[in-house]
């Protein structure tokens, strides 16, 4: 299915599974490369925790099966506070648990209702960290990728990626990586890289149809 479709077409909680499954898959896979990111400006540990995280993710929501795509995320959200240390834990869990929240128990979500809930995500994830865009932390990327989801989930997560490369130049301001002063600069920061992985793998799950149901009135039995 593609985006254009997936526009028409309300998300239900298979979808954001789906979704939260093809985040476990990418983080596995780049793990290393975010290691690698938090080692010049961090604790050397983003990739191992957000694999941790997300698989512990996967298995909650697979053996609890929420019934409505608020419940998946918020699950998603705790598991990710009560797995996962450091900095990571609370903010992905923040954002997941807010946007779940906000999306309150409806069975499916259209992507005007998904932008929305997680703006409010994003918003309280500027909150608890006290940053914003332009600082070099993640909000960098999931600021232009909620802005852009309007347009889109490929758009979205374009978006987040141009977000995610345009900290390199950055000075941080926020976080571990601000002690480093002018030594931050000409790194990417690990947190925008893992967002735009988020992003990433919720334009491949509307891509692949990897929730929605074929038809507008049906109501997939999962």
């Amino acid at each position: 299915m593609g985006d254009q479709e997936a526009r028409h077409v309300p998300m239900d909680a298979a979808f954001f599974r789906g979704w939260l499954t093809e985040v476990a898959s990418a983080v596995d896979e780049e793990a290393d490369r975010l290691t690698e990111l938090d080692s010049a400006i961090g604790d050397a540990d983003h990739g191992t925790n957000m694999r941790r995280g997300f698989t512990a993710v996967v298995t909650a929501v697979g053996e609890q099966r929420p019934a409505s795509p608020g419940a998946v995320l918020a699950l998603a959200g705790r598991t990710l506070v009560s797995t996962v240390g450091g900095a990571s834990g609370p903010l992905y869990g923040t954002l997941l648990r807010r946007t779940g929240k906000a999306l309150g128990e409806a069975p499916e979500v259209g992507r005007a209702e998904l932008a929305s809930a997680l703006r409010a995500g994003v918003d309280a994830v500027s909150r608890l960290g006290g940053a914003v865009p332009g600082d070099k932390t993640m909000l960098d990327a999931l600021v232009p990728a909620v802005e852009a989801l309007g347009e889109g989930l490929d758009a979205a997560s374009a978006a987040a990626e141009r977000g995610a490369q345009a900290t390199v130049p950055m000075r941080a301001r926020k976080g571990r990586a601000s002690y480093l002063g002018e030594r931050s600069v000409g790194h990417q920061d690990p947190g925008a890289a893992s967002s735009a992985l988020l992003l990433a793998a919720l334009a491949r799950t509307g891509r692949q149809g990897g929730g929605p149901a074929p038809d507008a009135g049906e109501v997939r039995d999962d």
